[in-house]
């Protein structure tokens, strides 16, 4: 009996010693989690059954707020159509020219660290209002772009003044800041084993062959994450669209992050604007699982 009271005692000495020490640190994190991330989520879902203004105390109305916007809000479907559109062109769009650069930049060249910097610079300042208003400016009427298309007796191109030619405009801003993807697929194409390549070199594989035998099956991880990613990133886009053309023109690029900060900072309508929130989070669920669901069929791991 009093071996196992020693042994007890030690157990708790330990604990106390060590992982009380580690919790300490730990209760840091825990306590931002709860008070930032935890407590807005959760009101937000109680929000999103009132009627609440900020000046008023909320009152439930139950559904209303959701069913106002599956059957009269023509805005929401609208700024949904816009966003799903908008993340179908960004994501295979910078997903894919991520891998071809990576793929360029996977060579041992003098000064290739410089170049492959180059290229993630970008990606620094992804979703900064700085980069945004440099590329309406680039884009305007009498803008850097249309200058460019002058010189060449090209005539100037309305890019932020038509519906489509907008919205393409702020697809190539977001596809532009492709470094982060870039560097996750130059950091998986090091890692593909050389003997698998010299091994199809030898069998007179071609190069087309070598890539899509090899090559991808092996990134195919990455690739997952990045899309994943990007995914996420592109239906809770608001910066490019906001700052860029605002919405426009005729609500071509009225994205839903727009309507929800338009209903909740510039109408009050916070309960509303919860509602709206909560169903992006659902879409941004229901894709994710379906990636989760089909990775396994297309998705390759070592083990």
């Amino acid at each position: 009996m009093a071996k196992e009271a020693i042994k007890s005692k030690a157990r708790h000495g330990g604990w106390t010693k060590r992982n009380k020490i580690g919790f300490s640190y730990v209760c840091i994190w825990i306590f931002g989690f709860l008070v930032f991330q935890m407590y807005p989520f959760l009101s937000s879902l109680f929000y999103s059954f009132t009627e609440y203004d900020i000046f008023h105390a909320p009152q439930f109305v139950g559904l209303n707020n959701y069913i106002r916007l599956f059957t009269k809000d023509k805005e929401f479907w609208n700024s949904l159509t816009v966003t799903l559109k908008y993340t179908f062109i960004t994501v295979p769009g910078k997903v894919i020219l991520a891998l071809i650069i990576a793929m360029i930049l996977n060579r041992e060249l003098k000064g290739i660290n410089f170049i492959r910097t180059v290229y993630y610079i970008p990606s620094l300042l992804s979703g900064s209002v700085a980069v945004a208003i440099l590329w309406k400016v680039l884009f305007m009427n009498d803008g850097f772009v249309n200058s460019l298309l002058a010189a060449v007796h090209i005539p100037p191109v309305k890019w932020l003044g038509k519906p489509d030619m907008a919205i393409a405009t702020i697809c190539l801003l977001e596809i532009w800041q492709f470094g982060s993807s870039m560097v996750l697929f130059l950091s998986a194409l090091k890692q593909v084993p050389q003997s698998l390549y010299e091994a199809a070199r030898i069998d007179g594989a071609s190069r087309v062959r070598i890539f899509f035998k090899i090559t991808l099956p092996m990134i195919t991880s990455i690739a997952f994450f990045n899309i994943i990613m990007q995914l996420i990133t592109a239906l809770q886009s608001f910066t490019s669209a906001f700052v860029v053309t605002n919405g426009g023109p005729n609500k071509a690029t009225y994205m839903l992050g727009m309507k929800l900060y338009t209903d909740a900072f510039k109408f009050f309508k916070m309960g509303y604007a919860c509602a709206t929130s909560w169903i992006l989070f659902i879409v941004i669920m229901i894709m994710t699982l379906i990636l989760f669901a089909t990775s396994k069929k297309w998705v390759y791991y070592d083990n």
